[in-house]
């Protein structure tokens, strides 16, 4: 009997040690890697809430979903490309500095001071030689998209976060499939967790006729994903270096409206033709080189053809990513609440902006400016729709006009203000995009692109709900207690 409780507080005393060390190894880990890591405040406390209440657990959660790769050296330019572009860059700012950058729009004229804060960031080399068609129906948009592949001649380049091999993308993978036969070198990049149902085998027969496939961040083990948390959330199309698309639409059956959950779908998406085209060119390259160990793309006259005059809309593509320094497309977001002197649009699935921004917008709307706020009436992700009712009720409150789109799902990232600068893109409104994933916006300097953006949004307003002071207040108490929990894990959503 003495011998089985010595051996009872024996197993006891081992259990403990081995329970204690753990949780000493978690604590120490953890905290070591989070203050090492560059992360705002808002984040540090919502991951030391997990650790600490889940811990084990948590620190697992964090490795998969909260380590960061600032200071990752993932893209590399190709040295050509280098070189033109910081002479270019250089020289761009050089211009602004002086009071010389000659445009040939008096809107980017007037707002050079966000031209050069996504130049010096974020080397987003201004284009004046640009046309854009934009497109607010994903149909249409797609049925383009197939006619300019079918009509290519030299080179495709494909990158989407979302591609589902479903009847829009088959319809789309044999159109490519059939241009790969034809001899037009064709290029995918597909982002391995938003495409998560795609295998390299799913691309075999393209990939034997010479094509090339890429998943960025592929998983290991087909389940295992180190980068879950940091993905390619892009939408890039270059066709033949000529035409470019990007926007907020992915490929799938839901994004043309045939989803029985989300219904019509509502996105706003860009084909532009000019030089801004360059920059989506390049953006690729980087992007397809950074997940590949051979047949890296390089430097070819091809990929940057010389463009005949097509239009005169000012424009930059910029870009941002977790390997970065600086949050490149939320400072634009930032300069742009900042210019506004009348009228703010903002239209955004996921509206859970960091303190910055929400500042920003109470401090335009205390000064008067017209702010105006679309989100949609339903979630395709719980806690990020309840944080978003959150953000939004708080700034109706303070006189922000908050509209709730009813007519299907509102997935399009747009920002307009004063009828002069837009902003379309894939960055939403929340930390996820803006620290997060891999984003590309484009930002237009051009009168009659922001009246357009201002139109749509009218005419978006005519299928949607006023969220007034009074309406958000008869909220509910589980709505309450649901906007509370999402609130406090905003930072990581």
């Amino acid at each position: 009997m003495n011998d089985f409780f010595v051996s009872l507080i024996s197993n006891s005393s081992v259990a403990t040690i081995i329970t204690m060390t753990i949780l000493l190894i978690n604590f120490f880990l953890a905290v070591g890697m989070i203050f090492w890591e560059r992360k705002s405040a808002q984040s540090v406390w919502a991951w030391l809430l997990i650790l600490f209440f889940i811990p084990i657990v948590g620190f697992i959660l964090y490795l998969f979903l909260g380590r960061t790769i600032y200071n990752h050296k993932i893209f590399e330019i190709p040295e050509e490309d280098q070189i033109g572009l910081e002479y270019l860059v250089q020289e761009q700012l050089d211009e602004i500095r002086k009071n010389n950058f000659e445009l040939d729009s008096d809107v980017a004229t007037k707002h050079t001071k966000l031209i050069h804060m996504l130049l010096y960031n974020n080397q987003s080399f201004v284009t004046s030689n640009n046309h854009i068609d934009t497109f607010y129906r994903t149909p249409d948009l797609f049925k383009q998209m197939l006619e300019d592949i079918k009509n290519a001649k030299d080179h495709i380049h494909f990158q989407y976060y979302i591609f589902r091999l479903d009847n829009l993308g088959k319809e789309i993978y044999n159109a490519l499939l059939e241009k790969q036969r034809e001899g037009v070198s064709v290029r995918i990049l597909y982002d391995d967790m938003g495409s998560r149902t795609l295998r390299l085998r799913n691309f075999k027969e393209i990939r034997s006729l010479g094509g090339h496939v890429e998943a960025f961040f592929p998983s290991f083990l087909s389940v295992i994903n180190p980068r879950i948390n940091n993905r390619n959330h892009r939408k890039i199309v270059v066709i033949d270096g000529k035409i470019g698309y990007t926007g907020g639409s992915n490929v799938g059956d839901e994004y043309v409206g045939n989803s029985k959950k989300f219904g019509y779908w509502r996105d706003t998406h860009l084909r532009i033709k000019g030089n801004a085209v360059k920059s989506l060119q390049l953006r690729f390259m980087l992007d397809w080189n950074s997940q590949r160990s051979r047949n890296k793309m390089v430097h070819e006259t091809r990929y940057f053809p010389e463009i005949e005059n097509v239009g005169t809309t000012t424009m930059q593509i910029a870009t941002s990513g977790p390997d970065e320094k600086w949050q490149q497309i939320k400072f634009g977001y930032l300069k742009m609440i900042n210019s506004a002197k009348k009228d703010i649009y903002i239209q955004s699935p996921y509206f859970i902006p960091d303190q910055s921004i929400m500042e920003a917008l109470k401090i335009a709307i205390l000064s008067g400016v017209n702010v105006n706020i679309m989100i949609p009436s339903f979630p395709d992700h719980p806690f990020v729709y309840w944080g978003t009712y959150h953000n939004v009720g708080e700034l109706s409150k303070m006189g922000a006009k908050i509209f709730i789109y009813q007519k299907g799902f509102l997935h399009q990232k747009t920002m307009m203000i004063d009828n002069e600068v837009v902003s379309i893109g894939s960055t939403n409104m929340d930390n996820r995009s803006f620290a997060l994933n891999f984003e590309v916006n484009a930002f237009i300097f051009d009168r009659k692109e922001a009246v357009k953006q201002r139109e749509a949004f009218e005419k978006d307003a005519i299928n949607s709900k006023l969220l007034t002071p009074e309406i958000y207040a008869e909220r509910s108490a589980w709505i309450k207690l649901k906007e509370g929990i999402a609130n406090l894990i905003s930072p990581i959503l």
